[in-house]
């Protein structure tokens, strides 16, 4: 991946990407490559009781800066959740948007097996905007009913503990009891697909469209 400077994640919601994809932005960074992190909902209505309504624009400021994102490349929009698929036609715009402005060798997005219908928007959308460019889907078992990992980056402890470190970032989402938002669990995965890559460490994607130039 000599060649790739420029690397965008989409994460339909606050959080996606530092599960999706934490440990290899955190290696990427490490390697000196330049990431945009867009999120396009802070989740407002599915904020736990007596937690402020913004506690994800919040949190996700935290986590960015905890995996080494540059602040200013940091983008949030602001659409509502559980509606995407209403707002596909403003969505697909923006993606234009930051393709035209970030150029990017490189998007990662939701899996297109991905069951929530925000996540599919984004990975439908995400096609249309970016089927001039190399994309990787990131997994999220909790939603996926199915995904093929046939690119697998090993990761070393230092990039587990750095996607670790962001994650814990998300109190809101720890306090409401998301079962995936847990060192266990994380840890267990890497494992897993560092076993199926022939390493200790590993986070699985499956290449959606891959350009040899």
């Amino acid at each position: 991946m000599n060649d790739i400077e420029r690397v965008l994640v989409l994460g339909p919601h606050t959080d996606d990407g530092e599960f999706g994809c934490g440990a290899t932005i955190a290696k990427l960074i490490e390697a000196g490559k330049t990431i945009y992190y867009a999120t396009f909902s802070c989740a407002e209505e599915s904020v736990p009781e007596g937690m402020p309504r913004d506690i994800l624009l919040t949190e996700v400021r935290a986590a960015s800066e905890a995996l080494g994102i540059s602040p200013e490349h940091l983008i949030n929009y602001r659409y509502r959740v559980r509606h995407f698929p209403h707002y596909r036609q403003d969505i697909l715009e923006d993606l234009i948007k930051l393709r035209r402005e970030i150029q990017p060798d490189l998007v990662f997005l939701p899996s297109k097996h991905d069951v929530h219908q925000d996540h599919q928007t984004i990975y439908q959308e995400g096609l249309r905007a970016f089927k001039f460019t190399r994309i990787l889907s990131y997994e999220m078992p909790w939603n996926n009913f199915s995904i093929t990992t046939n690119v697998l980056v090993h990761v070393e402890e230092r990039h587990i503990q750095t996607k670790l470190n962001a994650i814990a970032c998300y109190q809101s989402q720890i306090n409401a009891g998301r079962n995936y938002a847990n060192e266990e669990f994380v840890r267990s995965l890497a494992r897993t697909r560092g076993v199926q890559g022939g390493t200790h460490y590993a986070e699985a994607f499956e290449a959606i469209r891959w350009l040899i130039v």
